[in-house]
């Protein structure tokens, strides 16, 4: 574990570090030293910004606090974002506004606020669900959707730690195949079709409470005081066996709208 000797070191100093840290937008800065998780070998990052300096109107879906969508050497002319949460919708705003990028609020489950055939270039990493036809709507014939898409049971030794065994279907929607189905069907071609399980590491309880905090989604209503036994436990464990593994899920998604026959 690479922390410093003046960092906290008992279970209580560990979690309130924890429960102090911002959990706005999508910096995981925060777990350098503390956590680590494989990267995808496709490095969707690079190949998103490969995309977007070729594209005239580009559209980021989700686009959390904008860090992925900044990382860009180049944004096309027109290039707009979404984002549900409102201190998100902030924090993406003063990065992006700058670069000449307009984040607009919208819920993640609302129909995109925008024209048909909008944009030739449609991205997005991490989105809580696609939108199949929405997507397809706002893209021009011809128009691509290259995304970084969570795949079916992430990180659930984390989540099974806390809650249980959870059914085997659970999360089959997001399996990549289910996934290719329903953007054929929304009338997607499918271009390139990745993915992969990455290895994850937890090095102390406040990682695990910080990590909790930040994917919401992961244990639906975590709060330090529900699982405080459970978090106790844990930390005792790493202290005497060394991190908590866990196991990533991503697939890369590229796909074309077709030009009409």
């Amino acid at each position: 574990m690479n922390r410093s000797a003046q960092s906290p070191v008992t279970f209580e100093e560990l979690v309130a570090e924890a429960e102090a840290a911002p959990t706005d937008g999508w910096d995981f800065s925060w777990f350098e030293g503390r956590a680590t998780e494989t990267r995808p070998s496709w490095g969707y990052a690079r190949a998103m910004g490969e995309r977007l300096a070729k594209a005239e109107a580009a559209l980021d879906i989700q686009t959390g606090g904008g860090e992925v969508l900044n990382s860009a050497d180049r944004l096309p002319p027109l290039t707009v974002a979404t984002e549900g949460w409102p201190p998100n919708v902030a924090k993406a705003t003063a990065l992006l506004r700058p670069r000449g990028a307009v984040v607009v609020a919208s819920p993640e489950d609302a129909p995109l606020p925008f024209a048909d055939e909008a944009f030739d270039l449609v991205t997005s990493r991490h989105p809580v669900g696609p939108q199949w036809a929405e997507i397809v709507r706002v893209l021009r014939p011809g128009g691509t959707y290259f995304a970084q898409h969570v795949g079916p049971r992430s990180a659930y030794e984390v989540v099974e730690y806390f809650l249980g065994p959870q059914p085997e279907g659970q999360s089959a929607a997001r399996h990549p195949d289910r996934e290719r189905a329903d953007a054929e069907a929304a009338g997607l071609e499918i271009v390139d079709l990745r993915a992969e399980r990455l290895r994850m590491e937890f090095y102390d309880i406040g990682a695990v409470v910080h990590f909790l905090r930040k994917v919401v989604w992961m244990v639906p209503g975590f709060t330090v005081d529900q699982y405080r036994d459970r978090l106790r436990t844990l930390h005792e464990r790493i202290e005497a066996e060394g991190p908590f593994v866990a196991h990533s899920a991503r697939h890369l998604v590229e796909a074309r709208k077709p030009y009409e026959a």
